[in-house]
């Protein structure tokens, strides 16, 4: 079994065929997707996707994009919302500096409100961070000072003292299609030195769809691809790294109960 520990169901791309979509995923052998949230006033629609699957579970929280619409949102808020069966993590939430979509001091103040929220209820953050790796290596270190909480450094492709960092503070990295690109020998060089058990793969699906899928939409079941690149790239079988992510997923997902 492998899981897409990061999609985007709600997203308008699969709005016409999402059973389908997730129908593709199982027959692929992916037995578990989380759905991310990126605006908490969309959580309704978002938990009404998790509830349709039996398979499918949801996040809630704000992507960086949107953090400064969402700066009422307390992490009060986000714990009570965070209570329904379905919810697994708390994000996504960080930083991106590449787009700049909202101001730079509300993305922070968006992130540490999901770190408080994810200190508080035990779920793991999913934390966005792009262009951005030298402040959030500094929050979390300092947030981590305050108290640990679980976290997820998603779709990676940041340098590696991130990594490092990240993982010297308890948490896993992620990687997604951009791992199959073929100019992503960097990446996959930090690939190789991540602890085993600290390793997941996602699709980030709508988006970044990997080789030979590239250029296309992409969805849950394309994992499959990405799982087996990881899996090269550290000197294992699909069988092996199926087994090591999908442990430290439910590990890392701990809400959530392994079939």
């Amino acid at each position: 079994m492998l899981v897409d520990s990061h999609c985007h169901l709600d997203f308008p791309d699969f709005a016409e065929e999402r059973d389908a979509i997730v129908a593709r995923a199982l027959a692929a052998g992916v037995g578990r997707m989380v759905t991310i949230s990126t605006r908490v006033r969309w959580f309704d629609q978002i938990r009404a996707i998790a509830e349709a699957y039996p398979e499918v579970f949801c996040s809630v929280g704000t992507h960086p994009h949107n953090a400064a619409e969402e700066l009422d949102v307390t992490a009060e808020e986000l714990v009570r919302l965070a209570g329904h069966p379905k919810v697994v993590a708390i994000g996504e939430a960080g930083l991106d500096y590449f787009y700049d979509h909202a101001p730079r001091d509300a993305q922070a103040q968006g992130l540490r409100t999901h770190i408080a929220a994810s200190r508080t209820t035990g779920l793991p953050l999913v934390i966005h961070s792009r262009d951005a790796d030298e402040d959030m290596a500094s929050i979390l270190e300092e947030e981590t000072g305050k108290g640990p909480f679980p976290f997820i450094l998603h779709c990676f492709s940041s340098g590696r003292t991130l990594a490092e960092t990240g993982v010297r503070l308890g948490g896993y990295v992620s990687f997604s299609g951009i791992l199959t690109f073929r100019k992503s020998e960097e990446l996959r060089d930090i690939a190789k030195d991540v602890p085993r058990d600290r390793l997941l793969v996602e699709t980030d699906a709508p988006y970044l769809a990997p080789t030979p899928h590239r250029g296309r939409r992409n969805e849950p079941a394309f994992v499959t691809n990405t799982a087996h690149v990881l899996g090269q790239t550290i000197g294992v079988g699909d069988d092996e790294i199926a087994r090591i992510t999908t442990d430290n997923f439910f590990r890392l997902f701990s809400k959530m109960e392994r079939p």
